[in-house]
């Protein structure tokens, strides 16, 4: 990965007509930028990405300069940044929903931080379209939620009809960074029971702070799950980790009418049969969310409804915090802040 370290690497980016130039509060630490570095090459590159770009998608900052033709901004205000960047001509990216652009074969990168130079360095520059008010909050605390809040949110936004009404059960399976929030937001948006999944005793500790039951993961999941539901199953899931086994077991624990959402981008199969899934039960899956939606999580988080878990690293420390993603030695997410 390349050293963004330098102050003169970073100071050269320059706002282009519709951009506003970021002086970077903080930039989360994502498993896909783990995918990017180890798994990524000249045979395996679904997203099409070309080379050479810094990375960090999920990014907030304070406003340092504005590219021709902007305005309505002022200098040294804090935003959150909507990573995903679409064509802006067609119909996904009218309603704010650039993560299903209709060219994004022949788009030049998909995202902030994805094709197009990120958040992993001082500054950033970003679309002004894709800036989202943070107020008072802290940006570099809020950075998280442009992937790890807003990724949940978007599923369990399109779930709320499954967790509608009394007695309604999610189920979170994975208590990492997007899991955590995940309850959070089914805490904020829903009156459902939360069962919270993991292997690791200091995540469910977490989650149930934030209100969770939990159950570890392993051979007896299944039977404790539809125990904690009386029998009948949780009406929606959210799986992020998307494992073979972390789907299956989401499956077997799934509500006749029941919907399955999988977030993590493990790629893993999974084998459906008539004869062992519940009637009507939906299988679906979702990347990101909208434009609209991250100013539904901001929202929430300025209300002090979610918070990220953070550990923070400074700039010069950037590569410890992906060391440490990849060792499996953070709890929420790591957040590098290159101007604290």
């Amino acid at each position: 990965m390349e050293d963004v370290s330098s102050p003169e690497r970073c100071r050269e980016t320059r706002p282009g007509p519709g951009e506003v130039l970021l002086k970077v509060a903080g930039a989360g630490a994502c498993h896909s930028d783990v995918a990017i570095f180890q798994d990524y090459d000249t045979d395996f590159n679904p997203a099409g990405l070309p080379t050479g770009f810094i990375l960090g998608h999920e990014n907030a900052g304070w406003v340092e300069e504005l590219g021709e033709g902007v305005s309505g901004f002022e200098i040294g205000d804090a935003y959150l940044v909507y990573g995903p960047i679409g064509c802006g001509r067609c119909k996904a990216c009218s309603r704010g929903q650039d993560t299903y652009c209709e060219n994004a074969a022949t788009n030049p990168y998909p995202g902030v931080g994805l094709g197009r130079d990120g958040g992993m360095a001082e500054y950033v520059s970003v679309p002004a379209r894709n800036l989202v008010p943070l107020g008072d909050a802290d940006p570099a605390a809020a950075a998280p939620l442009a992937d790890a809040g807003l990724t949940p949110y978007h599923a369990i936004k399109l779930a709320l009809p499954k967790l509608a009404g009394a007695d309604k059960y999610a189920l979170v399976i994975g208590l990492g960074g997007l899991g955590l929030l995940g309850v959070q937001i089914l805490k904020a948006l829903t009156g459902a029971t939360i069962i919270a999944t993991d292997m690791k005793e200091e995540a469910m500790a977490e989650a149930e702070q934030l209100g969770a039951i939990t159950v570890a993961g392993g051979d007896d999941e299944v039977a404790k799950i539809r125990e904690i539901t009386g029998g009948d199953g949780v009406n929606a899931a959210f799986d992020f980790v998307g494992v073979t086994s972390t789907i299956n077991a989401a499956m077997q624990s799934m509500a006749v009418q029941g919907r399955l959402t999988v977030l993590g981008i493990a790629g893993k199969p999974y084998e459906w049969t008539f004869y062992t899934t519940p009637y009507e039960v939906e299988l679906t899956n979702s990347y990101w969310g909208t434009i609209e939606d991250l100013h539904e999580v901001a929202e929430l988080f300025r209300a002090g409804k979610i918070a990220p878990k953070i550990t923070r690293y400074p700039m010069d420390k950037a590569l410890d915090a992906y060391q440490d993603l990849v060792d499996g030695k953070i709890s929420g997410r790591a957040v590098v802040t290159p101007n604290e």
